[in-house]
């Protein structure tokens, strides 16, 4: 593998948000938008409460950690349909450059645009609402790492269905994050959903990091339960991780050998 060709894969993202600065607001406004109104939301369920409970710690941190793993899917996916947008695509794979090494650009652009991402965020949070993600301490590192790798693991995927289907199937690709919320308990401890939906969220990553940050916030603490169970979402991270690789490469060989990827274009 060429960390070279790594490399080029990812400036040339950089040139194209070079070439056309606009291109940041659909990384940046929706973050802006979801940390202003779950904010303030926050802070009036807080009022009718109270401050018995902090609505704005539990709710902006899920946020914060939930956004981050979206930027990062999206960051893979926007990369590709950019190739595809300019039928620039077929041209890498003209070049000696191989999949995991233009996978490897798009993620290695996923994870700028992630952490541009969460920079924003945590600082709108401290201005507007006095939350400091980093009280968090060194428990936010296992969190964003296990979303990190499933953020990547549903960005590989969904590349590989829009690389299958079409770029007409991209509107498949933008409710995903939204659905797997559902899920994964950002916004609700698990025991509320009914007794299938809680089967399904017991095989999504993402719900046991969330589990696992509001027991902490709750004051719980570590414990070897919750270290299992942060082990476990680990484990299912990868595991996706490979599985979406390999579906990624399958696709890319059907294509290659019915002759579609010379086909593959914006116009398809």
């Amino acid at each position: 593998m060429s960390f070279l060709r790594i490399y080029a894969v990812f400036i040339r993202q950089i040139f194209l948000i070079r070439s056309n600065p606009v291109r940041l607001a659909s990384v940046f406004t929706w973050q802006v938008i979801d940390i202003l109104q779950w904010g303030f939301i926050s802070k009036y369920l807080g009022a009718l409460g109270e401050d018995t409970f902090s609505f704005v710690t539990v709710i902006l941190g899920a946020i914060i950690l939930w956004e981050f793993m979206v930027r990062i899917q999206q960051g893979i996916m926007m990369g590709f349909l950019e190739d595809i947008w300019t039928q620039n695509f077929i041209n890498y794979f003209a070049s000696p450059i191989r999949v995991s090494e233009y996978l490897g650009g798009l993620v290695l652009y996923s994870i700028v645009l992630g952490i541009g991402g969460l920079v924003v965020m945590a600082i709108l949070a401290g201005v507007f609402f006095g939350y400091n993600i980093l009280l968090m301490g060194l428990a936010l590192l296992p969190f964003a790492l296990i979303l990190f790798i499933f953020g990547v693991a549903m960005g590989i995927f969904v590349a590989g269905i829009i690389f299958r289907l079409g770029p007409t199937a991209e509107w498949l690709a933008w409710p995903i994050p939204l659905v797997l919320s559902i899920f994964a308990g950002v916004f609700y401890p698990i025991a509320t959903l009914p007794g299938v939906l809680q089967g399904i969220a017991k095989i999504i990553p993402a719900s046991y990091v969330f589990e696992a940050f509001r027991g902490i916030l709750a004051g719980g603490g570590w414990s070897a339960a919750l270290t299992g169970e942060l082990v476990l979402g680990a484990f299912l991270s990868i595991v996706y991780l490979a599985l979406t690789y390999l579906f990624f490469v399958r696709i890319y060989r059907h294509n290659l050998r019915t002759g579609k990827l010379a086909r593959f274009g914006a116009e398809e």
